[in-house]
């Protein structure tokens, strides 16, 4: 995977078809789509970094134990994760309750024009929660099954990559997008993700495959700009190849949440 962010700005055939430029359908059915770039650890680098990341853990863990067994709990790489996700969610509502008391104290301080100030600041930089008309984009995987009735299909054709999401976040804000959220995360300029095997992280929570943008501001110009842009372009073109997901919404009102994550960068910045 992994807002107001991304702008906000992030395989062969038997016959191997040379490669057209994104945006053009296949003229066959047999045909393969374009190229979809794949990159961090969801491409083939990232498969033998992790094959090479087992082999170190066998051999640390063949050494620790003596051939015999360790606690289950040392490799439970799920349970490690949801605990950490469990901490993350505790530590940003105790930021967000801390926030709330700060803003407090600066209004009763502060004199009228620059409690307005700060909150259309607030506004401009996400911190505050906004309503409005909008669209609901959701991606999903292929299924599995695609690997055996598609030839020349291979597993990484199957899933959401990054460079997916990041097509599709920058179009919409391209097209106008006034505020967005990512699962359950409102995103801003400076808000990061990275997808790792078939998982998102964002701000610290892993997520799994639906991929859901939730998105405010003018629908007809975002469509547009969907439409017009080549990395959503070349993911439509294997949604026809293999099955991929994408599920667009318009939603007459929806209400996104103000931001509640860190306000330093530290990974790739998504706008």
């Amino acid at each position: 995977m992994d807002a107001e962010g991304v702008n906000p700005a992030s395989e062969q055939p038997s016959e191997q078809p040379s490669e057209r430029p994104s945006g053009q359908p296949p003229e066959q059915p047999s045909e393969r789509p374009s190229a979809r770039p794949v990159g961090g650890s969801r491409g083939r680098v990232g498969v033998a970094v992790v094959m090479v990341l087992c082999g170190v853990l066998f051999a640390t863990t063949a050494r620790l134990s003596g051939g015999g067994s360790i606690r289950d709990e040392s490799s439970d790489v799920v349970g490690v994760l949801q605990e950490r996700g469990r901490d993350i969610e505790q530590l940003t509502q105790e930021t967000s309750e801390k926030r709330a008391e700060v803003e407090q104290l600066r209004g009763r301080s502060a004199g009228a024009e620059t409690v307005e100030r700060t909150a259309q600041m607030a506004d401009a930089v996400g911190l505050s929660e906004v309503s409005g008309p909008g669209l609901q984009i959701t991606l999903t995987d292929a299924p599995s099954g695609a690997l055996g009735a598609i030839p020349g299909t291979e597993p990484n054709d199957l899933v959401v990559h990054q460079q997916d999401l990041e097509s599709y976040i920058n179009a919409l804000w391209a097209g106008g997008a006034e505020a967005m959220m990512l699962q359950d995360q409102r995103v801003i300029n400076g808000s990061a993700f990275r997808c790792a095997g078939n998982t998102l992280l964002l701000e610290g929570r892993v997520y799994s495959p639906p991929f859901v943008i939730t998105v405010i501001g003018p629908v007809d110009e975002m469509t547009t700009a969907l439409e017009q842009a080549p990395g959503v372009q070349v993911y439509r073109e294997w949604v026809e190849h293999v099955g991929l997901g994408e599920k667009v919404e318009d939603l007459e009102t929806t209400t996104l949440p103000a931001f509640q994550g860190s306000l330093t960068v530290d990974a790739q910045v998504i706008r």
